[in-house]
């Protein structure tokens, strides 16, 4: 047994398997907020708002946390990383499930939870995976990051289901202990620095560039700059308005709550699959054209929402077409970063890139929730949501594809 486990260890697919975990149970604990708000509305009194509120400080947070996050692993490697994510995730989650007034739940889910969040995230996943594929390295990343995706699959329609039958609180209190328990996993099995095998000798750390000049790299990227404003909109229209509207959207559109989660359920099928797909054809094809292409199809997923009440059919289509082209953005992300700005800076920009897109869904949950205190309605949110992501896809089409890997400082300028 313990041959096999050094084989997968030596081949990196024994870290994604981890990294997949790890994902599911952080986004899991991410989604509740969705499907508890209106139960937090019945039995605590709070406002939409209050609750939209309280998801967009988490995702701040998060955004606080992600760049420091990349800066870390580029120097320290994961596991404390992704130990100390689940870590924070467990302890939030376990003070959410006792909260009973308004500071508590910012304390609890926005502040220990968010951070979390921002270590437990795809961008420190993407960049351990990378630093272990060359070949596949699309494939590799796509199914770590889908874990982001897989836990929903199966977390959230069961989460509905205890919710029609016991207290919300459970659903949190079970989230933080299965966060708590996959610590000591991580610990034994991702190693302490990953990507050692660039150099047998570990003078990885030691050829690292100084902060500042890692960032003024990557300040005069254009192709970083096309990719952090349209992970910005990314995070709009994912995280901030789907994450954390839909569900409290099928309920005002009538649909039951475990009909909702099954939707979701669906969504988050799909989504697993997009990854997927997406990480295998980031291997093959022009990724700026790939990268471009989901970003349009995402918002004309949303056309669908516009016309979906009363009708739980067209919401399962959505679910169906909006699952494959949410998260799939990522995986082509990460492997244009891992191409166009190396692998030394890979931690850090992806870190950067992942506060832009909390700092997006930020906006959309907060947007989300006062809109719809204001009008009683979504529509406005997903009409925006159309324009934006058509503007991601303009922006992602700009970048030049370039499948060779940079030195790290020269290459980076041209970029």
């Amino acid at each position: 047994m313990s041959s096999i486990l050094a084989r997968l260890t030596a081949s990196g697919w024994l870290v994604v398997l981890v990294s997949f975990l790890v994902l599911s149970v952080s986004f899991s604990a991410r989604s509740v907020l969705g499907l508890a708000m209106p139960y937090f509305e019945g039995d605590l009194g709070w406002s939409r708002s209050l609750v939209s509120t309280g998801g967009a400080v988490a995702l701040v947070v998060m955004a606080a946390v992600a760049p420091v996050a990349g800066n870390m692993l580029d120097r320290f490697g994961p596991r404390a990383l992704l130990a100390a994510g689940l870590g924070a995730v467990g302890l939030g989650m376990i003070l959410s499930a006792a909260m009973v007034v308004p500071w508590q739940f910012f304390v609890g889910f926005s502040l220990f939870a968010g951070v979390g969040f921002g270590l437990a995230a795809n961008h420190v996943v993407s960049t351990v995976v990378s630093h272990r594929f060359e070949e596949n390295r699309g494939l590799a990343v796509g199914t770590a990051t889908s874990g982001s995706t897989a836990g929903q699959l199966l977390l959230v329609p069961l989460l509905a289901s205890v919710l029609t039958v016991a207290d919300w609180r459970w659903s949190y209190l079970t989230l933080g202990l299965v966060s708590l328990a996959l610590i000591p996993i991580v610990w034994i099995l991702i190693g302490p620095l990953t990507r050692m095998k660039a150099d047998h000798r570990g003078r990885a750390r030691d050829a690292l560039a100084p902060i500042g000049e890692r960032l003024g790299l990557l300040g005069r990227s254009f192709t970083f700059h096309m990719l952090f404003w349209s992970f910005v909109i990314c995070g709009f229209t994912t995280t901030g308005v789907i994450e954390t509207h839909l569900l409290p959207y099928a309920k005002a559109c009538g649909f039951p709550p475990l009909e909702s989660a099954t939707a979701y359920g669906v969504l988050s099928a799909f989504n697993l699959i997009g990854m997927i797909g997406a990480g295998y054809l980031a291997d093959r094809v022009n990724r700026p054209i790939l990268l471009g292409a989901i970003y349009v199809l995402r918002g004309l997923s949303f056309v669908i929402l516009l016309f979906v009440a009363g009708d739980l059919k067209l919401l399962f289509v959505f679910a169906v077409m909006f699952g494959l082209f949410d998260y799939a953005t990522f995986t082509v992300t990460a492997h244009i970063v891992a191409s166009h700005m190396g692998l030394k800076i890979m931690g850090l920009g992806m870190g950067i890139l992942s506060a832009g897109h909390s700092l997006g869904a930020a906006a959309g949950a907060f947007m989300g929730g006062i809109l719809f205190d204001l009008f009683a309605r979504y529509q406005l949110v997903w009409v925006a949501s159309i324009v934006l992501a058509l503007a991601a896809g303009v922006m992602a089409f700009s970048i030049r594809e370039n499948r060779v890997r940079p030195a790290p400082a020269r290459a980076l300028a041209a970029a």
